[in-house]
């Protein structure tokens, strides 16, 4: 018998500890294996921790250790999930973010292998059936019985579902003459793209891939500005690991990035390639995940999750567009695929490789402290200047289009200028939906999400209003559901009323959209991206998905419609981000042979973050913000975990999040300084009141265990419930 410990896959904390069960079955189990179990009358998928054979039984066994011992009821793996290095990691990720291991395992694995219940139901592996000869023997057989076996002789081996006689076919294998072979089948289906001429590296690429390689630092930070080739120094240093037995892990921040880099991966490496981000199917999932685990791959292309992949013996991780929020997971373990890179590079004595044109500030503060080795590319290919960019006041009313409200007259004549030599635009405004808002005239009543108790956004194309934080949405109507009136009002505009707009003002343009809501069929990201590429529209119409990683030579317009978008939100990050976000949006255009310009309209034409994105002098905003952020007490000069509390009753939540703050002051005293209560721009979400706190520290070990202390003290409570947030971007 087998005395086994395990995590059950409930994530709450109060949870977050072994349970001790029995096996007394005939199958193999191991650390690392999912077993099924009865926890609290009900079967759920247990993970197991630790395992040791026992003499005792089940009597002896609760006697010695206090409590009553339930049986496993069956052993779902036949090897285990995870290898060593990715199990330590999980204890450091778990360790660091304060979050439940069982979490953190949930996190790392694919849906079909997650120690949850519904992983059961997930997809397996699927096979393709193939029918070969076993033996040549047409002795006793029939005509359409001989015809059949020369076909399968002569083309094996055959797919069984082509075979059309099914009859003859099973009595050709009752004879022994022909046998099935299965063979596993990839789901993911990965387009294969011819391979390019290598490109001749500049100077500055060489120079930059000589630093790297010559240097013993761990990590390194590549800040180059857009257009100047930090692609191809990936793909480079990519090549050198592989030449050298290694793996590499190349992690970018957008899943609309992901065609991108893939391609770039793809027609440089092969098939050694495999692929992982949130939008493939929990079947393609699992393929790619057995196939990388199988070390049939060497290099993984991912988004955020990617960094969990089971890649072995890695040389090099890379994380492109580092300063990118979206590497930051936004539930629970609230893990920074940045941060965790770290943690596996260290592991496996890999270098790692961070890149962008806007750096975080973090990691810009990191860097100039020799914390990161900083590498810097300042030019860009073609040595092409940086786009001519142009600021206008939209407070001035002699900027402003009579025909539109959107565009200023300068913007409206480069467009049409732009048209008239052959030449692409983007256009950029980071809000979708056709109007921001819906508010009756008459009593005032606005329409809000019931879930999250904010604004909800109409949009035109499906007639629908939508919640752009929980995804609800409902029918739009014609008369207010307070007072019936018609008279609703639609304020605020988003990329589909910037499309309907330029389709009005430029008829002869061919347009295309790329935001969340064009690209809910997966497939449409890659297809709208290629088809601009190709030129087969003329004005590309998005959201921030459109102003990262794309290379589109023939851009020589890129419009910022509404700059001041991200300014008033309520996050110590607000100008950071508008920075990197013009930033990289105007950086889209002059990037071939043809000389770029853009178009930045703002009711802010004076904020720093909108000049200096404008003049593209990020060294300038990096020592402007620095200045902020250390008069405010914000990272990189202290660090921040923020606390959530929730619960169905609002004064309930109200009353014990001043506790928890009494308690805070009292056990950190002068090492912290602690914020709130707040409330968050979400104030209600899934039926539940909403209050955060905020702590800025310095002191991590001290910090680090009060708020352990708080998270066990509260696990449990039915009236509210507690979440911790190490390094969180949105406050």
């Amino acid at each position: 018998m087998k005395l086994i410990e395990l995590l059950i896959e409930y994530g709450n904390y109060s949870l977050n500890r072994p349970f001790s069960y029995v096996y007394k079955g005939n199958k193999p189990v191991d650390i690392g294996y999912r077993v099924l179990v009865n926890f609290n009358n009900k079967e759920i998928v247990g993970y197991v921790t630790s395992i040791r054979e026992t003499n005792k039984n089940v009597e002896e066994l609760e006697e010695e250790l206090g409590f009553n011992i339930s049986e496993i009821i069956d052993v779902i793996d036949s090897s285990p999930l995870l290898s060593e290095d990715l199990m330590t990691l999980a204890d450091e990720v778990s360790e660091y973010y304060l979050a439940s291991k069982i979490s953190v395992l949930q996190a790392m694995l694919p849906p079909s292998l997650s120690p949850r219940r519904s992983s059961l139901k997930a997809p397996k592996i699927a096979y393709d059936q193939y029918v070969e000869l076993a033996k040549y023997d047409e002795d006793d057989l029939t005509y359409k019985q001989i015809e059949l076996l020369r076909l399968i002789k002569d083309n094996e081996p055959v797919k069984k579902r082509e075979i059309k006689q099914v009859t003859i076919l099973n009595k050709l294998l009752e004879k022994g003459l022909v046998k099935i072979k299965k063979v596993e089948k990839r789901r993911l289906v990965i387009e294969d793209y011819e391979t390019p001429k290598k490109l001749n590296l500049t100077e500055d690429q060489n120079r930059v891939i000589n630093e790297f390689k010559n240097s013993d630092d761990e990590v390194y930070l590549l800040e180059g500005v857009t257009g100047s080739g930090k692609s191809e120094v990936y793909l480079s240093l990519s090549e050198e690991y592989l030449n050298k037995g290694k793996s590499v892990l190349v992690l970018v921040p957008e899943i609309s990035l992901t065609p991108m880099m893939m391609r770039n991966y793809i027609s440089r490496f092969g098939d050694k390639v495999a692929i992982i981000h949130s939008e493939l199917t929990p079947a393609e999932k699992y393929d790619e995940y057995r196939k990388i685990a199988n070390g049939e791959c060497t290099i993984v292309v991912g988004a955020r999750s990617a960094i969990f992949a089971p890649l072995s013996n890695i040389g090099l991780i890379i994380l492109d567009e580092e300063h990118v929020e979206s590497y930051k997971q936004d539930t629970p373990p609230f893990y920074h695929a940045r941060e965790v890179a770290l943690m596996r590079g260290k592991m496996h004595n890999a270098k790692v490789l961070l890149g962008s044109a806007t750096p975080s500030l973090e990691s810009r503060a990191r860097a100039g402290k020799g914390v990161y080795h900083l590498l810097r590319l300042e030019n860009r290919i073609n040595n092409q200047p940086l786009p001519k960019t142009t600021i206008i006041n939209l407070s001035d009313y002699r900027n402003i289009d009579k025909e539109s409200y959107i565009l200023s007259i300068k913007l409206r004549e480069l467009i049409q200028k732009a048209l008239d030599n052959f030449n692409q635009v983007i256009l950029l405004i980071n809000r979708r939906g056709f109007s921001s808002s819906v508010t009756c005239r008459s009593c005032g009543y606005i329409f809000k999400c019931p879930t999250c108790q904010i604004p909800l956004t109409y949009h035109r194309s499906d007639m629908m209003l939508k919640c752009h934080h929980c995804n609800y949405v409902e029918p739009s109507v014609e008369n207010c559901p307070n007072c019936g009136s018609k008279y609703l009002m639609r304020s605020g505009f988003g990329t589909e009323r910037i499309e309907e707009e330029i389709n009005k003002m430029f008829p002869e343009a061919r347009t295309l959209r790329l935001d969340s809501d064009s690209a809910k069929i997966r497939a449409k990201i890659p297809q709208i991206v290629e088809s601009f590429r190709r030129k087969e529209a003329d004005i590309l119409i998005g959201t921030q998905m459109i102003a990262k990683g794309h290379d589109f030579p023939d851009v020589t317009l890129v419009g910022v419609i509404m700059a001041d978008i991200g300014l008033s939100l309520p996050s110590y990050r607000s100008s950071e981000r508008v920075f990197q976000l013009i930033t990289q949006a105007v950086g889209r255009c002059g990037r071939g042979d043809k000389k770029g310009e853009a178009i930045i309209q703002t009711y802010s034409p004076s904020h720093y973050a909108i000049t200096m994105a404008a003049r593209q002098d990020y060294e300038l905003f990096y020592r402007r913000e620095m200045e902020s952020r250390k008069a405010q007490g914000y990272p990189p000069y202290t660090y921040l975990a923020s606390i959530t509390i929730s619960g169905k009753v609002e004064e309930t939540v109200i009353d014990n999040t001043y506790r928890i703050i009494d308690k805070l002051n009292e056990e950190l005293g002068d090492d912290a300084v602690i914020l709130g209560p707040t409330t968050p721009f979400v104030p209600y979400e899934n039926s539940n009141h909403l209050r955060m706190i905020l702590i800025k520290y310095k002191n991590v070990d001290i910090v680090r265990n009060a708020l352990k202390k708080l998270i066990n003290a509260s696990s449990g409570k039915a009236s509210i419930s507690i979440s911790v947030n190490i390094d969180p971007y949105n406050f």
